[in-house]
């Protein structure tokens, strides 16, 4: 099955692809520096700092940084969306042939 994409479909496709590739590299060299810190690294002993388990978990930052941010695009599409609904009527109709 044959895909009509438009170029701008197709730009955006392969600008995904190369933002994934680049992420996994990334990732791979944190792994890896990870591994080596601690393989070099003595282990060191726990430290109690006080209020730290009030503090959030970097987890739960994260989740909440980006369901926010979910939240602010669906919103932002739809406002874009009614900008574009309401500007309609100035627009010229195109001629079907």
């Amino acid at each position: 099955m044959t895909e009509n994409r438009t170029p701008g479909q197709q730009v955006q496709d392969e600008i995904f692809k190369t933002v994934q590739k680049s992420q996994e590299a990334v990732l791979d060299a944190i792994r890896t520096w990870a591994e080596t810190v601690q393989s070099i690294t003595p282990k060191l002993p726990a430290v109690n700092l006080p209020l730290a388990d009030k503090l959030p978990k970097p987890e739960g930052v994260v989740a909440s940084a980006y369901d926010f941010a979910e939240q602010l695009l669906a919103s932002q599409r739809k406002f874009s969306e009614e900008v574009l609904k309401a500007t309609a009527p100035l627009v010229p109709k195109q001629n079907a042939s």
